[in-house]
């Protein structure tokens, strides 16, 4: 089995606890949505993809399993390395590289390294694309517009 298939088989494992049916259905949808998303920025920017990958699967895993969303990005990335130690799918040093981008997703304001940027704009592609009808969030404007120039959506 592949890492990836590996890391989404604990994922949903980790997310068939939650009770609500639609909050379950909606975190495996962003979930894997991010992970896509991260996947196509990452070739296009020369960036490695699994990672990216691996990155969006587990960017808001902790969110959705503890219910919160306070300070979600840092705890979620305590949280990532637990699960990829757990795994033993990752060596120390991509461990390290899809923790800093989980560590750093919320702070879209900010330039971070190339892995953390990737997981960044696809969480805000995630967003503004999931569902067209609403509008993009205010903090996340400037870098879904920077998006769409370098993806040609506009």
């Amino acid at each position: 089995m592949s890492r990836i298939k590996d890391l989404q088989k604990r994922v949903h494992e980790i997310l068939k606890d939650m009770d609500d049916n639609q909050k379950h259905a909606g975190a495996v949808a962003h979930l894997h949505g991010v992970s896509l998303a991260a996947v196509m920025i990452a070739k296009k920017r020369g960036e490695d993809p699994e990672l990216a990958a691996m990155a969006g699967l587990l960017h808001d895993l902790y969110a959705y399993k503890s219910g919160s969303y306070d300070d979600h990005a840092h705890k979620g990335a305590d949280y990532a390395r637990e699960v990829l130690g757990d795994l033993g799918i990752t060596d120390k040093e991509e461990t390290d590289i899809i923790c800093s981008a989980i560590w750093n997703h919320d702070s879209k304001d900010q330039t971070d390294v190339p892995m953390d940027e990737v997981l960044k704009d696809a969480d805000v592609l995630h967003h503004s694309l999931g569902d067209p009808t609403k509008e993009v969030k205010e903090h996340e404007k400037a870098r879904y517009e920077k998006l769409c120039r370098e993806f040609e959506f506009l």
